[in-house]
């Protein structure tokens, strides 16, 4: 098993003409007649949200006349307070991008720069591996269940983090595993270690708007446990999982004081700004959200989720409660010999277009051969029909 920075297995390992990496499948599920692969919001718009559609030629105009400064920290001062954070609010040293790969890419430059090794989650979206390894930092696995008892937390890392850096996905991406499982403690711990050890923490927070409808998940003002630490953090934020707005989104990357001017070297080195138009119309959906609760984001999400439950309880894919109900759902197949590979390229073929395990377990791959996942941010007649088809088409495996 490599760890330090390097695919286990190539593409030639898998089978020939097998794709590289989830966003390759993504690609070829944009071409699928149920595309459940990648986890972007491709659901209707709501009753309210029709109307900020309607209100676009408004928002251009406006953005067209305002200062770009105007409409920065009106997109910054809705989305934290949507998510409930003061401190990141006050402190006022959030970066913009267009995109979270972006925030990643000015982390790994700067990991990069300072020779920086890291210990990264499994399983976790694929993509954070790549854009890291891609930029010659060495990446060694840190797996989920080090983080199930905040008691142990401490020692766990302790044990496991011979690195220079931690980076966490909270929730995660595919299992909706969540520190927050614990309270304050488990984040505690775990900066606590960081800062103990001298260990910069980077966190992905993009999945973290599922966290504010979970009614078993009380968040906190995160930034303020961050900032009052002491400890060197990095965290990225995004708006690509949660609205519907064909993928004109906005990253945010925030970081301590400490590294705050060389990251923002790098930071301006990469882009200008984000276009004011989009960060206009994305600061009225937010509003909204505001407005409505998240009502039109978790309704959608709740009733696929029991949608899927139901139309496949009792086949070969048993469902994986999450932590946090985020917008994926994670199914374990149970087969004494059938792969997510085979699995997915057999229900490819019957127009259905699942992501398969192996590229969540970056390290070693053949862990992840017994799971998929499901995207859940579809329109629900959609998703209701291809939850049938799939029924249908597991039933060639019945139990």
């Amino acid at each position: 098993m490599n760890h330090s920075g390097t695919r286990t297995s190539s593409p030639e390992s898998l089978a020939d003409g097998a794709l590289v990496d989830l966003t390759q499948h993504e690609i070829q599920a944009l071409r699928t007649e149920f595309n459940l692969a990648d986890a972007h919001t491709h659901q209707r718009q709501s009753a309210s949200q029709r109307q900020i559609v309607e209100r676009l030629p408004q928002l251009w105009y406006e953005a067209e006349e305002g200062l770009q400064e105007t409409y920065e920290q009106r997109f910054v001062d809705a989305f934290f307070r949507l998510h409930r954070q003061p401190t990141a609010l006050a402190r006022k040293k959030t970066m913009l991008s267009y995109a979270a790969s972006i925030s990643t890419m000015v982390v790994g430059m700067y990991l990069k720069r300072r020779r920086m090794a890291v210990s990264l989650i499994e399983p976790c979206f694929d993509n954070l591996y790549d854009v890291l390894a891609n930029m010659g930092v060495p990446l060694h696995p840190v797996d989920e269940s080090a983080f199930a008892d905040p008691d142990r937390i401490y020692s766990e890392l302790k044990r496991r983090v011979r690195t220079d850096a931690l980076f966490l996905v909270d929730p995660n991406n595919p299992t909706g595993f969540s520190l927050l499982k614990h309270g304050r403690k488990g984040f505690e711990e775990v900066v606590r270690f960081c800062k103990d050890h001298g260990k910069l923490l980077v966190i992905d927070f993009c999945f973290a708007s599922f966290t504010l409808f979970d009614p078993d998940v009380a968040r906190f003002d995160m930034y303020e446990l961050l900032e009052n630490s002491g400890v060197s953090y990095m965290a990225i934020e995004d708006t690509g999982k949660t609205w519907p707005v064909q993928d004109a989104k906005c990253a945010m990357l925030t970081v301590s004081d400490d590294i705050h001017e060389a990251v923002y070297n790098l930071h301006t080195s990469v882009l200008l700004n984000v276009s004011p138009f989009v960060l206009n119309m994305l600061a009225e959906y937010i509003e909204d959200s505001i407005e409505d609760d998240l009502s039109s984001v978790r309704d959608v999400l709740t009733r696929n989720r029991e949608t899927a439950r139901k139309a496949l309880d009792g086949s070969i894919l048993e469902y994986q409660e999450p932590v946090v109900n985020v917008s994926v759902a994670w199914f374990r197949i149970d087969h004494p010999e059938l792969t997510a590979t085979e699995l997915q390229r057999e229900l490819t073929a019957d127009g259905l277009y699942l992501l398969p395990g192996r590229y969540f377990y970056w390290s070693e791959p053949g862990k992840g051969e017994s799971y998929l996942r499901i995207a859940l941010a579809r329109d629900p007649q959609m998703f209701s029909a291809a939850m049938t088809r799939l029924a249908a088409a597991l039933d060639r495996h019945a139990r």
